[in-house]
């Protein structure tokens, strides 16, 4: 191994903390590259008594494939996943240099904890919503910059009011002009993996122009005011993108991506 290997977890943010060292250690002339990994294989009887006891996981046994609603009514938690993704982070000179295929840019990484609870997150929001804001500031944009928003949104009743609460605080009255989705409820919740995969899938958001959609949403929670993608993808121009990932003991990561500069 050359370089600084990082082991690390924050929970549910694991994926995105690593591309955000990632990109710090770029940033400060650390090294021309990094490998960033996002990897979670832990569903075993042990975990899923441990989430359950917790009232995280859906208990809509009789349709699995449907139990997974982010950002809707009947959500009553998540479905336990299991994956891995893998990103290749370099200086933009070293990716030209080597005559790279560039899928995206890191614009930005805004992370903050709350300090509050082992599982819950801070009934105010502030430090989701510093770390939106932060991410923002560090990119250098404004709301209405954001084109697609690829959500935490976990299908846990808390977990989606609270990214709700941060985005209405953090983007104003863009959010409502501002498309979002979770991908979650097409695979899971990979938990440590989570963060990695949505980055790649917000990168592949970019390069194909396609948003995926929030599958299972039949009913929209009416106290969640968002375009949410709802069951089908949408085919739209998409140049930034914000990745959010909220892991227990209040740790939060904000990723934003943008495509590479003509």
């Amino acid at each position: 191994t050359q370089g600084q290997p990082v082991s690390l977890t924050t929970a549910c943010a694991s994926g995105a903390t690593s591309v955000q060292l990632g990109t710090e250690a770029i940033r400060r002339g650390d090294t021309d590259a990094a490998l960033c990994i996002g990897t979670d294989g832990e569903i075993c009887e042990e975990m899923v008594v441990r989430f359950n006891l917790l009232s995280a996981l859906s208990t809509q046994n009789d349709d699995p494939q449907g139990a997974s609603k982010p950002f809707s009514k009947g959500r009553d938690g998540f479905v336990m996943a299991e994956g891995s993704a893998t990103l290749v982070l370099e200086s933009y000179e070293a990716a030209r240099a080597r005559g790279a295929k560039i899928l995206g840019v890191v614009r930005s990484a805004g992370e903050r904890a709350d300090t509050f609870h082992r599982t819950r997150s801070k009934p105010d929001g502030s430090a989701i919503i510093d770390c939106i804001t932060r991410a923002m500031a560090d990119a250098g944009m404004t709301p209405g910059d954001i084109d697609y928003i690829n959500a935490h949104g976990t299908s846990t009743p808390e977990n989606d009011k609270m990214e709700y609460l941060a985005l209405s605080a953090a983007l104003g009255d863009e959010l409502a002009n501002t498309p979002i989705s979770s991908n979650k409820s097409m695979i899971g919740h990979t938990l440590s993996a989570a963060g990695a995969i949505e980055a790649a899938i917000s990168l592949l958001t970019i390069q194909a122009g396609v948003m995926p959609p929030t599958i299972n949403c039949n009913e929209q929670d009416p106290n969640i005011l968002m375009d949410v993608v709802p069951n089908e993808s949408r085919v739209q121009s998409v140049n930034t993108v914000m990745s959010n990932s909220f892991g227990f003991g209040g740790q939060n990561v904000c990723l934003i991506f943008s495509a590479e500069p003509a």
